[in-house]
């Protein structure tokens, strides 16, 4: 949720930053509601006020016996109108709350505007895969080696779902494991939680209300109480909500394994048959809440983390600044580290690493104490994946096919297989 503060001092300057991700608001109606909202405060705390240093007077007017009925009932119309205020206080906070969750976070200064047509491609690790053969989907080499049973998933969840099988189970699970020892290595806590979620969990993450239909809701839609997680991120933004942390705590550095669940799997298109998109999948996720002050560098730090999770599989990528416009909504920066699938022709995201700067912990409820100022701060949350093995499993079929058809096992993950080399 954007500070009310700055959107009533910088107008112009918020309205410039949200038309960068195609979001045009005008503030009239809000700001004079705003201004509604602060008349109605003085006047109730006058009012109040008032109640209170008459309301002190009646007993000593009572023990001298005077006649206190002219004052009870100013204090009766008093109270009346209290009430009234009141309630048109409620109505004007419950508009602007609703108008303030409906826009998107701000981008940071650097981002350009516009879609995914003005992201740019910052850096490239490794080479190309080149082969001396006619190089197999990730699909057929899948099936032939029986790692991944599609038919079967699709019989018993519909599509959009698979099997592990076999080696492709251990493959799988030699990736989280890989995750996870160099996650542990970096000094980060594990944490597994819960993968059925309330709404508060969803708001603060700044999924909801925008985004209500893009998760499996657990109950009948009227109700909407409890989801299923999309990714550990949404858990793990909400593990300090309506806290406050001290400063000497920050940043804490968490990581979490989960299956995802999301609905947006749904329209797929011819080339991303397999595991591009499905309705699940298995992610381990880094989350960090840090100061404003270590913000930027907490960034860093994860871009560098998700780099080097790829790198040390040998797999060739790219790393993208996204334009502010394909950040997500509540993201004010975001790094997409893309991954060569040859099948495709094209690289696909296996990592966003984001900023949320206060966005999510205003939301949420999230604060620290200023060690030097006293003051209380909103919290800084960033996520990234760490990684999400949906699409680096299949670029390890493609990248790493030999010309009998066998997989190479990336030298990381061979301790994780038995000592295994090669798949097939």
């Amino acid at each position: 949720m954007l500070d009310i503060q700055l959107i009533r001092q910088q107008t112009d300057l918020v309205s410039q930053k949200l038309a960068k991700k195609g979001c045009n608001v005008d503030f009239t109606e809000f700001l004079k509601l705003d201004k509604e909202r602060r008349a109605l405060i003085q006047k109730t705390e006058e009012l109040k006020a008032l109640r209170n240093k008459v309301s002190a007077q009646i007993p000593l007017m009572k023990k001298n016996g005077e006649d206190v009925g002219q004052q009870l009932a100013e204090m009766k119309n008093v109270a009346e109108e209290v009430k009234r205020l009141d309630a048109d206080l409620a109505r004007i906070n419950e508009k602007q709350t609703t108008f303030l969750q409906s826009l998107p976070n701000l981008p940071d200064d650097d981002l350009v505007g516009g879609g995914k047509e003005n992201n740019k491609v910052i850096s490239m690790w490794g080479k190309k895969p080149e082969f001396d053969f006619q190089p197999l989907h990730h699909v057929d080499i899948a099936e032939k080696l029986h790692l991944i049973d599609y038919n079967r998933g699709a019989k018993m969840a519909g599509s959009g779902s698979w099997v592990y099988t076999g080696d492709g189970a251990l493959l799988e699970w030699a990736l989280l494991n890989y995750f996870v020892e160099q996650h542990i290595a970096d000094g980060y806590t594990m944490i597994l939680p819960p993968h059925m979620l309330n709404y508060a969990s969803g708001y603060t993450a700044g999924q909801f209300p925008k985004f209500i239909d893009d998760v499996y809701w657990l109950d009948h839609a009227e109700e909407r109480s409890n989801f299923m997680l999309p990714t550990a991120e949404t858990a793990l933004v909400n593990l300090y909500r309506d806290e406050i942390l001290d400063e000497k705590e920050l940043p804490k550095r968490f990581f979490a394994y989960t299956p995802c669940y999301r609905r947006e799997a749904g329209s797929y298109r011819a080339e991303e048959r397999g595991m591009i998109r499905g309705h699940q999948f298995n992610k381990v996720e880094m989350f960090q809440y840090t100061t404003k002050d270590g913000s930027d560098a907490a960034f860093e730090e994860l871009v560098g983390k998700a780099c080097k999770l790829v790198e040390g599989l040998g797999l060739h990528y790219r790393l993208s600044k996204l334009a502010a416009g394909d950040c997500s909504a509540s993201m004010a920066r975001t790094y997409d580290i893309e991954i060569w699938i040859p099948s495709m022709n094209d690289y696909k995201e296996i990592s966003s690493v984001s900023n949320a700067r206060d966005y999510q912990a205003r939301r949420g409820n999230m604060r620290y104490r200023d060690s030097k100022t006293g003051k209380i701060e909103f919290v800084h949350t960033l996520n990234g994946s760490g990684l999400a093995t949906s699409r680096v499993f299949p670029a390890i079929l493609e990248q790493y096919q030999t010309a009998d058809g066998k997989v190479r096992v990336p030298e990381v993950l061979q301790k994780y297989l038995h000592g295994k080399t090669v798949l097939g």
